[in-house]
């Protein structure tokens, strides 16, 4: 065999190689029934957290630890916990992306990365763009140097 036949072969292993590992780490975003269905697979959970339920976290006890109820846009509730320490943004996040297993022997998420989509700083700014332009529709005011954002 050829010196170059060696390298094809070692490359096109290694490309196949890469790919495996690809498709094992790959994830897909389930609802909390579907993380459930499948214990063990790595899934990405779209949740918002319960308010209505404190969040366990003592950080004298082990800070390391932080555990929460969430639930999904079908209403269903799952305790998740996360072993990397409180989450700075988590009580004003609007939603989280939960990337993890679910453990049925445990009968919760283990968590390994949180993602948190906090409110939008730029909202009071929309409301008072909008408000804005019905003002200067109603006054004929067609000057569009006229910002007057949040006065």
């Amino acid at each position: 065999m050829k010196k170059i036949h060696i390298i094809l072969l070692v490359l096109i292993a290694g490309a196949i190689a890469v790919l495996i590992s690809f498709l094992n780490t790959t994830a897909t975003y389930e609802t909390i029934a579907g993380a459930k269905s499948n214990p063990g697979k790595f899934v990405h959970v779209a949740a918002q957290l319960d308010k209505s339920v404190p969040l366990d976290y003592d950080d004298l006890k082990d800070p390391n630890l932080l555990g929460f109820i969430a639930y999904d846009t079908t209403g269903e509730k799952m305790k998740v916990i996360y072993r990397k320490g409180k989450i700075e943004n988590l009580e004003i996040s609007e939603k989280l992306v939960l990337e993890g297993r679910y453990d049925a022997a445990a009968n919760q998420f283990e968590c390994k990365r949180v993602q948190t989509k906090c409110p939008s700083k730029y909202k009071d700014d929309m409301k008072a763009a909008q408000k804005n332009i019905q003002h200067n529709a109603a006054t004929g005011n067609t000057n569009e140097n006229n910002t007057t954002y949040g006065k």
